[in-house]
């Protein structure tokens, strides 16, 4: 089941492309007007459109998944709305509500009524399976066992033989909650070596481990899981017309929403983390700062080379005057001198403001005067 679950998520994968581009070609129909140019294919506006849909159509596909279980889970019905009684309610009440339906819908009593003879092949065959519906659940309700076994583990718990006790009940649950789990497991990891479901791979697997604990917590406590009995079903009775959750719908419910889980980490994911700007993550930060101290020390090694090539052309400068020291000395301290200048007047913020000056001269200068050519 996990296996298959998977394999409908890959497949999946495949429609949103295909509708994101229907939607595209119908949003550039709708707001750009006739003759003018739609953004070209490949252009930095197309692609930030089809982004912005893709996430959209994944985003309302994810939440029509979510309505689509829940409203199966309702139409499926279960024993308590079936018997018309509340999920508290004592074995007394069910066996009360349950004599109060068998007088409405026991075969003879409805055959008796429409002058037949009883179920079967006089057409009552369909009353008679809906009233033997009602007594299997009375008999699971009464049965603090196999209700237990029914609020967590559903209607399938009716076909395990041998089952007495609730240890029973939860040993046979456990042999089809753990290879639900393995079976995912394994089918994430062969999805993994074979390049599919990469992004997010860290919050599937936990994803897949809190269902695993709920699910197992949740069928081995004596009590509704807190999130069930105490905050969501009070809210469902209070606010909606929404029947109350038991545990095995409400697991139902969790399977679901993790395989939903798992196609937003395929589809938005990706979408998601390239909207971070360059240099936002840690790899490209550190890539960043790497890069920067490769050209310092390039720099570096530079200016070392720099440094002894202008002591070596000075050296060759005053090797006629070597003996010298006034001739040295002097012609050092000229040297620098025009060092310092020929640097200051190679700056091209230096030049751009002796140029400005000059060109102010000129113009403000009275006719004849000096410098004004």
């Amino acid at each position: 089941m996990a296996g298959n679950n998977l394999l409908s998520l890959l497949g999946w994968s495949f429609l949103p492309n295909l509708v994101t581009g229907w939607l595209q070609t119908i949003y550039y129909g709708l707001t750009i007007r006739a003759g003018d140019p739609k953004p070209a294919p490949g252009s930095a506006r197309h692609a930030e459109h089809r982004r912005r849909i893709h996430i959209l159509v994944v985003s309302l596909y994810l939440l029509y998944t979510i309505y689509e279980a829940d409203y199966e889970l309702q139409r499926a019905s279960n024993y308590y709305a079936d018997l018309g009684v509340s999920v508290g309610a004592s074995e007394r009440d069910v066996k009360s509500r349950f004599r109060r339906l068998a007088a409405l819908h026991h075969p003879d009593k409805v055959g008796a009524n429409n002058g037949g003879g009883g179920g079967g092949e006089d057409g009552n065959g369909g009353v008679g399976d809906y009233f033997m519906h009602l007594k299997a659940a009375s008999d699971t309700l009464t049965d603090p066992a196999r209700r237990f076994a029914y609020e967590r583990f559903g209607p399938d718990m009716l076909e395990w033989e041998h089952c007495v006790t609730i240890r029973d009940y939860v040993a046979r649950g456990a042999q089809q909650v753990i290879p639900y789990y393995g079976l995912a497991a394994v089918a994430m990891w062969v999805l993994g070596l074979l390049g599919y479901l990469d992004w997010g791979r860290y919050w599937r697997w936990l994803t897949l481990a809190l269902l695993c604990v709920f699910e197992l917590h949740a069928v081995t406590r004596p009590h509704f899981p807190r999130l069930v009995g105490v905050v969501l079903n009070p809210l469902l009775e209070r606010f909606t017309n929404h029947a109350p959750y038991l545990p095995f719908q409400i697991i139902a419910l969790a399977r679901k929403l993790s395989i939903t889980l798992y196609i937003a980490f395929g589809q938005i994911g990706p979408l998601l983390q390239k909207q971070q700007p360059p240099g936002g993550g840690r790899s490209s930060t550190k890539t960043g700062e790497k890069a920067l101290l490769e050209n310092l020390e390039r720099l570096e090694l530079t200016a070392r080379g720099m440094d002894v090539d202008a002591t070596r052309l000075m050296e060759l400068e005053m090797a006629p005057f070597a003996g010298d020291v006034e001739v040295v000395a002097s012609m050092r301290s000229k040297l620098k001198e025009w060092l310092v200048q020929n640097t200051v007047r190679a700056d091209p913020m230096v030049r751009d403001a002796l140029g400005r000056s000059l060109q102010k001269r000129r113009v403000d200068a009275p006719a004849g005067a000096r410098g004004t050519k």
